[in-house]
């Protein structure tokens, strides 16, 4: 209830009726004597002495599963099912490996993974672990630095040698550019010099939903793209594409991987953070 922050979706969630979850929420604050719950026609919200009881009952659940683990011994495989989520192509490309190698280790687990461009709400939906590129919001989430991302400006050599090299960030203004990830006709470019952020408004000829699109539309010479590094790195390795304006670039987002589990996660979890931690660190994209 607490982490669902309503009582229908804590009803799906546990698989049982609104109605007892209600009940079972009542029954409780009757037996402690106190109101854990402000409850309201539009929200369900924690009262102060309901959210240090939940942060309580997260800290015994915590030590409860570690005692589980111990039982089981410093040698026992992790068992059990693991939900994670990354955005969609980062996932494809660098997530999914290291799912495969995790489900190959340890046998007797299962994983559902959610590659998403969508921000995923991992407490509400019950994800385990989650892949974050740029700032985090304050939360109560753990979250481990993995690297940092870089986000370029890009285009073929043929459109480059054809329509010229930007030299600043106001030159793209004349060329044509790619946006991706929105439909609303115009977008913010970010760029940097010395530490101090800008923007430059742009009006692409085409606008796209998806990343793979514009980036696709570039390496065929329509046009110049703004993207995170990852996106292009490929292209750029084999010299379909070209990064320009490379002193312009903004700051480095941060890329992290999220958990809800606080400072001792279950053993899956942690066998799988430590897998991830290190192939991610290692991965050159993300430097």
């Amino acid at each position: 209830m607490a982490d669902t922050g309503g009582f229908a979706r804590a009803a799906r969630k546990a698989g049982v009726s609104p109605s007892v979850v209600t009940r079972a929420v009542n029954d409780l604050e009757t037996s402690l004597g106190v109101r854990l719950l402000i409850r309201t026609t539009r929200v369900v919200r924690l009262t102060e002495a309901g959210t240090r009881y939940a942060e309580d009952c997260r800290k015994i659940l915590a030590s409860l599963a570690e005692a589980d683990d111990t039982a089981v011994g410093t040698h026992g495989e992790p068992r059990g099912h693991i939900t994670l989520t990354s955005p969609a192509w980062f996932g494809t490309l660098y997530v999914m490996p290291i799912v495969t190698e995790f489900l190959t280790r340890f046998e007797g687990m299962r994983a559902t993974c959610l590659f998403t461009d969508r921000l995923v709400n991992l407490i509400e939906e019950g994800v385990d672990v989650g892949v974050r590129i740029g700032a985090l919001e304050d939360s109560s989430m753990q979250a481990i630095r993995i690297g940092s991302m870089r986000v370029v400006v890009c285009g073929s050599p043929a459109y480059l040698q054809k329509h010229g090299t930007p030299d600043r960030p106001e030159d793209v203004i004349g060329h044509a550019t790619i946006s991706a990830g929105t439909i609303i006709p115009g977008q913010d470019w970010r760029f940097g010099l010395n530490g101090k952020p800008s923007t430059v408004r742009m009006h692409p000829r085409p606008s796209t939903t998806t990343n793979e699109s514009a980036v696709a539309s570039a390496i065929a010479g329509f046009g110049l793209t703004q993207q995170m590094y990852y996106k292009v790195a490929d292209p750029i390795a084999d010299g379909r594409l070209q990064i320009i304006l490379k002193d312009f670039e903004p700051a480095m987002l941060p890329v992290n991987l999220l958990h809800r589990e606080g400072r001792n996660p279950s053993r899956r979890v942690r066998a799988f953070l430590d897998l991830a931690i290190d192939t991610l660190r290692r991965n050159p994209v993300l430097q």
